[in-house]
């Protein structure tokens, strides 16, 4: 009798493990991108350095770049995207039913947005901080000289929560003009209708690069009052799918760590490096765990780039943005950027 129980509980302890693995390997997403051909990605509406059409009405950007990323380790080919520009209020409505596959759009990773709205968050793609522009002409030097300013903000965002928080904790009051679409709000700053316009500084270094009529003629105050870990996310319950958009990320920061670029990554296929020749398919096998091609990150690397290619000619030192690196330093600089191993 006791065998009868033991080989009982062997029994379902191998169901189990059967049903956990089926539960975590199936995955309608990858299955509707292949059908389609394309990969729909939620991006902003316009924000200088992360997501932007060009003249052409090409997307532009950090962000814009992550779902080309997402599209070449997918589908071998990273023009193969559809972009559908979304305000802060919309972008989580269109994740959740459906009609995006993953948002690459500045957006927060925040405990609610996980266990409450249904979320998952891939590795951050860069880490950021809230503040204040306001005019040179004000003479305002730090944000606790803006009690009671009127304060430009976009609603549905933590944005609005962070601002109030900060307010309150010094002691401070505020008026906040709150508008919805990202070009109105801006507008409103630069016309004059509020003292300072607030989000994540990024932001502030995008929209005073390419909306300000004058540059110079606005400073981004000092303080940063928050942490804005801005990452890619999907929806719960598609494990293979979170897979493929988290190892994609982490795919361009290891690249860069082991000096892979788009330059070179036909040469670094004869890499002695262990780790790079299973990133980019030489050793098989990460491929085949994704459900992907196994020369996937390969496909990512020769036509994105690495994390710090795509850092640069977005956000970086000689782009319009002009934003150091920072804390999106590699970790081996001093920064937060680190990719699990590829093993």
């Amino acid at each position: 009798m006791q065998y009868l129980k033991s080989l009982g509980a062997v029994m379902t302890a191998a169901l189990l493990s059967l049903c956990w693995t089926a539960v975590a390997e199936a995955g309608p997403t990858l299955d509707a991108v292949k059908s389609r051909g394309v990969v729909t990605c939620g991006v902003s509406t316009g924000l200088a350095g992360f997501s932007m059409p060009d003249r052409q009405g090409n997307y532009q950007g950090l962000d814009a770049d992550t779902c080309r990323a997402i599209a070449a380790a997918v589908l071998g080919d990273a023009k193969k995207v559809k972009f559908v520009p979304a305000t802060a209020e919309q972008r989580f409505t269109l994740l959740q039913a459906g009609e995006v596959d993953v948002l690459t759009r500045n957006t927060t990773w925040t405990l609610l947005r996980e266990a409450e709205n249904g979320f998952l968050f891939a590795p951050v793609t860069y880490y950021d901080g809230q503040g204040f522009m306001v005019a040179k002409k004000l003479g305002v030097k730090s944000a606790k000289e803006l009690d009671g300013a009127t304060i430009c903000v976009q609603p549905g965002t933590t944005t609005e929560l962070n601002l109030a928080d900060y307010f309150r904790t010094n002691h401070m009051k505020f008026k906040p003009l709150v508008i919805e679409k990202l070009d109105e709000v801006e507008n409103a700053f630069f016309s004059g209708r509020c003292d300072a316009y607030t989000t994540d500084r990024s932001g502030l270094a995008g929209t005073r690069a390419a909306k300000a009529p004058n540059p110079d003629d606005y400073v981004i105050l000092p303080e940063v009052i928050s942490k804005e870990p801005l990452a890619p996310a999907v929806r719960h319950g598609d494990d293979e799918w979170f897979d493929i958009v988290r190892w994609t990320v982490f795919a361009m920061i290891d690249a860069e760590e082991k000096g892979v670029t788009s330059a070179n990554v036909d040469q670094m296929l004869k890499s002695d490096d262990p780790e790079v020749q299973r990133m980019l398919g030489v050793t098989p096998g990460m491929g085949k765990a994704l459900h992907l091609p196994e020369n996937w990150a390969y496909q990512v690397i020769k036509q994105v780039g690495n994390y710090g290619e795509v850092f640069e000619r977005n956000v970086g030192p000689k782009s319009p943005l002009k934003l150091e690196r920072g804390l999106n330093q590699l970790w081996t600089k001093g920064g937060l950027m680190y990719a699990m191993p590829f093993r």
